[in-house]
């Protein structure tokens, strides 16, 4: 009983969190009274919020395993702090040689969170899931041009479902944004690939994923600096003397911070908790879910042909994920 109830709070987690990033990206977005007219500074301010986390994270592992290891034979409190939530963190500290083998990547990564909250900017919530949906699609080619990798005939399969869901879904869209629709297919080109220059540059930082969203998010802060002063500078001193003053503004932005962190940090935990194939079933369960939710909560004109192509991309996915999943399970069979 103990597992069921640790896997559904995980789970839960999960899907609060990420929904409720969403949501709040929506209204620091596109809210009149609150948002302000410049995406750049807000994606900007997540990746300071995230760099900071991580930086007082390894501050904390740090003392932590000062104070409980001061002598080799003490190894009770050296496996409390194994076992303690602040182990997972490096210490963070800034090297320019690895920042220098990390900068491609964050190019990326600046590219991939901009053009994402772009499109959540630009469309409507019901539709974000299905403007991004083309991600696996960008997956599978960019495999297979850059890496060789061969292609199922049921993975094509799926790919033609999604690619037929997004159409379907695009031209039932209401309030159909065209700069949106772009952005999204722009994002997923660049979530797709985040994931390969990612496998490239693990190894600069020890393979270890904390200490790479330290120096991505370090050198995100960095290269956002010269495109606000480019295009949203107008926008930030005419903020100065009203949103810049308002406490519900600036405590919306520290929370889509800290939830930009933690989703990371519930995604490990509910892949941990289930498998990977659950947490793909639970990620497009909640897709589903939080689109649904957005029909109510923000009024948007649902349409059949809006809500079928929303749900022909989110099955196209799911099977595409099953079929990835028992591909990848025969190669192992066929290894061993």
């Amino acid at each position: 009983m103990g597992d069921v109830n640790y896997i559904a709070s995980v789970v839960a987690a999960y899907w609060f969190i990420s929904i409720s990033m969403v949501y709040l990206n929506k209204i620091l977005m596109s809210s009149e009274g609150i948002s302000i007219p410049a995406p750049l500074f807000i994606t900007w301010f997540q990746c300071v919020v995230t760099a900071m986390i991580c930086w007082a994270a390894g501050k904390v592992s740090e003392t932590i395993q000062k104070r409980s290891s001061p002598l080799p034979t003490q190894e009770t409190d050296s496996k409390v702090h194994q076992s303690s939530f602040f182990s997972q963190f490096p210490k963070a500290e800034y090297r320019s040689a690895i920042g220098k083998k990390i900068f491609p990547l964050s190019v990326v990564f600046v590219g991939m969170i901009t053009f994402n909250n772009l499109c959540l900017k630009w469309v409507e919530v019901s539709f974000y899931n299905v403007a991004r949906s083309l991600t696996i699609v960008f997956n599978v080619v960019l495999s297979r041009v850059v890496l060789g990798s061969p292609t199922s005939p049921k993975t094509m399969a799926c790919l033609g479902i999604v690619i037929a869901g997004f159409f379907l879904g695009a031209r039932g869209e209401a309030n159909f944004s065209y700069k949106g629709t772009v952005a999204g297919i722009c994002s997923s080109l660049f979530v797709s690939l985040n994931s390969i220059f990612t496998k490239k540059v693990l190894p600069a930082v020890d393979n270890d994923h904390w200490k790479l969203t330290f120096y991505n998010n370090v050198n995100a802060v960095i290269l956002f600096l010269p495109l606000m002063a480019y295009f949203e500078a107008e926008a930030l001193l005419e903020a100065i003397g009203v949103q810049f003053l308002s406490p519900v503004f600036w405590g919306a932005m520290m929370v889509a911070g800290f939830f930009g962190f933690s989703i990371g940090i519930v995604t490990v935990l509910q892949i941990k908790a289930t498998s990977p194939l659950s947490h793909n079933i639970s990620g497009t369960a909640k897709a589903a879910v939080q689109s649904m939710m957005a029909f109510y909560i923000w009024k948007n004109p649902a349409t059949v042909m809006g809500v079928s192509g929303m749900f022909v991309v989110l099955g196209g996915s799911l099977l595409y994920t099953v079929v990835k999943m028992r591909e990848g399970s025969r190669k192992v069979a066929g290894g061993k």
